[in-house]
Formats: structure tokens, sequence, C-alpha cells
């Protein structure tokens, strides 16, 4: 019985093995095939528009070049596209101090109406975006905030996604240590800012690399709110570049790499904090 139980042994282990390695075999060819227009994207932008328009076309560039990128901020005002959208992203961290507070507020404060509240805050995030667009932007016409930097930054101070997380996260933190520090004459802001921040320094993260992320990407708001090209961010600039140069493919290469590397860069080093901190305030 004991070599026909080994034999059935060794059956089943190979039939794992070759699973897994088609399992591999498949996750390659599908994660190939979809580096390799990433791949082509970044290396185009530096092609002159006579090589990226060659037939056969070329992957690798037969000469170098860094007029296309020199052209997004000559001719397409990328500068102020860029300035734009780090203002907006700056913001975005002061909403980002904000939704730590809420949470924190929920979190560790009794007060009436606290649960009820909390319920209201979470009915929003079932509301899209796209719905409360129109009556946002109302509001900010009827007191002059539209065309403005204001108005592009306020309705995004406040997420309820964020205070949802930070509410989840600092649930779990000691009330020892905070009924300690009040014990020695800490204020309550003091307490926020040099013990409740501090322990959060997990969720910190990854609520500033999504912040990061959303700020980056601004693309619909502003395109609404603002009438003026010199608040316009840099999505809205790289659709303008797709209307105003789209023939000349090699540009448009160089705008959408030059919009994807930061944040392809961020999620490389960030990934991890991401699914970590994710799992923990699911888990709390």
């Amino acid at each position: 019985m004991q070599p026909s139980n080994s034999n059935a042994a060794r059956s089943a282990s190979s039939g794992v093995r070759l699973q897994q390695w088609l399992v591999g075999l498949t996750l390659t060819v599908f994660g190939v095939a979809m580096i390799v227009p990433f791949v082509w994207m970044m290396l185009s932008a530096f092609k002159t528009e006579g090589e990226i328009k060659q037939i056969p076309p070329t992957l690798w560039p037969e000469t170098f070049t860094f007029d296309n990128f020199h052209r997004l901020f000559t001719e397409m005002d990328f500068t102020t596209y860029l300035v734009n959208t780090l203002l907006i992203t700056l913001f975005s961290f002061v909403g980002l101090l904000l939704n730590a507070m809420a949470g924190f507020g929920f979190a560790k404060y009794r007060f009436k109406g606290r649960d009820k509240l909390f319920l209201l805050v979470l009915a929003t995030m079932m509301i899209p975006g796209q719905v409360t667009m129109i009556p946002v932007y109302l509001i900010l016409n009827s007191v002059n905030l539209t065309n403005t930097m204001i108005g592009i930054v306020l309705p995004g101070f406040i997420s309820a996604f964020g205070i949802f997380l930070f509410r989840q996260f600092m649930s779990a933190l000691p009330d020892e240590i905070m009924e300690a520090t009040r014990l020695d004459g800490a204020s309550e802001y003091k307490l926020f800012l040099q013990i409740i921040l501090p322990m959060s320094k997990p969720i910190l993260a990854v609520q500033a690399i999504l912040t990061f992320i959303g700020g980056w990407n601004s693309f619909l708001w502003p395109l609404i709110i603002a009438n003026d090209e010199k608040l316009y961010t840099l999505s809205v600039g790289l659709q303008l570049l797709k209307g105003q140069h789209g023939t000349n493919y090699a540009l448009q290469m160089a705008g959408a790499a030059f919009m994807v590397v930061p944040i392809m860069i961020l999620f490389v080093f960030a990934q991890k904090h991401i699914i970590e901190n994710y799992n923990i305030s699911g888990i709390k």
C-alpha cells in the first residue's frame, strides 16, 4: 500500500506544480500584454514625430530627443497646469487634516446623535459625485466662487471615505493614553496633534498617498468650475493637447508620460502601505 500512496502523492504534487506553472505562464503573458503599451508610450515620448509615424514602427528610439517635453512647456503652458495641480494637491492635504479631526471626533468622543451623524456621513458615499456637481456648482456660483482656485479646491476639503478610514483606525487607539495625557494638563488640540496623529502614521500614510493621486488626477471638477485656461490642471491640459495637436502623437505621448510617471513611481514604492492599511482599517 505504501508504494501506491507514494505514487499518488507524487502524481498529485506534479499536478499541482503543473497547474502553478500554467497559472504563472498565463499571468506572465497577460502582464507583458498590459505593460507593452505603457513601455511603448514612454519610449515614444522621446521620439521625433517622423519616427513615431514610420512603418514598420520602432520600439526603441533611433535618436533620443527631449524636444517634445520642451514643447509642452512652451506651446501648451504646462507650467501653469503643473502649478495649479500642485496647488490643488496641497490644499487637499489641508482637507486630509480636517478628515483626521472628524474621524477622531467620531471615534473617541461621545455626543448626542454621534452614530446617526456618522451613518449620514456614510450615506453620502453612496451618492455618485456627478450627482452633486450641479448643486455644488450652483452654491459656489451664488457666492461668486466659480472660475476661482478657491472654488476648485473647496469641495475637496472633506471626504466621507477619508473620515470613515480615520474613524475605523482611531477607534482602536487605547483610551488610557488619552486619559493620561489629559491628566498631564494637555488640551484637546495638543492631544490630537502630539499624541493621536503620531499614533496614526500608518493610516495617515495611505490617506496621503490617495490624496496625492486624487489631486494629481483632478479633471472633471476643474473643467466644470473653471472657464479660464489659467486655472486648468494637467489632466485638463492633456485633453486640450489632444484637441489642439491631435495628429502630433509624439507630443501626446510626452504629455501622457509626464502625467502618468509620478503616479506610477508613487504606487511602486507605496503599494505595500496601501494594501496593508486598507486591511487594518477594514478589520478594525
